[in-house]
């Protein structure tokens, strides 16, 4: 009766192996929103690590992060490091490609929850009557382990509404409207 059971779970121990392996080996997650702001507004936003926590959607989870900027003061070479609660973890961007109104690149890396490099960016397109399309995206490659936790989380909607989050964050701040999804419009933080 043993030996059944346990090939029974050998077979089914092959099975998931071979499900996580067939998996896609790389992942991208993308967002875009019209922001009625000139691409210089958005990408000052962007472009200046200082400015995030008035619209990334990761600052207020954590109060009390401890943040640490380097490098540039902003575009390429600008680094901004952090180390968080369980919420934003621990981690490092680094702004690799920076053409003003047009696009950023990052390099983010990730310490904790669990090692892992990823691109992300924002690409700024004029649209009608002197607004932005922004078009914000992650991407980055599976391992094993990322295969077998996307057969439980989606990644894209997980970090997708985050993104959709600090979209309309950027738009209050780059537009100048007042909105309670935005400290400082609001007058809770100060520049």
């Amino acid at each position: 009766m043993l030996r059944k059971i346990g090939i029974i779970v050998a077979v089914l121990l092959v099975l998931l192996i071979g499900v996580i392996a067939t998996r896609p080996a790389g992942f991208t997650v993308t967002r875009s929103k019209t922001i009625a702001a000139p691409p210089e507004a958005v990408y000052a936003q962007i472009s200046d690590f200082h400015r995030w926590r008035h619209w990334s959607p990761w600052e207020e989870r954590d109060p009390a992060m401890k943040r640490e900027f380097s490098g540039a003061t902003a575009g390429e070479g600008a680094v901004y490091s952090w180390v968080g609660n369980k919420d934003v973890g621990e981690g490092r961007m680094t702004i690799t490609d920076a053409r003003p109104s047009d696009q950023v690149v990052i390099r983010l890396e990730f310490r904790e929850p669990f090692a892992v490099t990823n691109t992300t960016g924002f690409v700024l397109t004029p649209s009608g009557q002197g607004g932005t399309n922004v078009t914000w995206s992650m991407s980055g490659e599976n391992n094993f382990m990322m295969k077998g936790m996307s057969l439980f989380m989606n990644m894209d909607r997980m970090v997708g509404n985050d993104f959709d989050t600090g979209l309309a964050k950027l738009d209050s701040l780059s537009t100048g409207r007042k909105n309670v999804l935005d400290p400082v419009r609001a007058g809770l933080l100060a520049d």
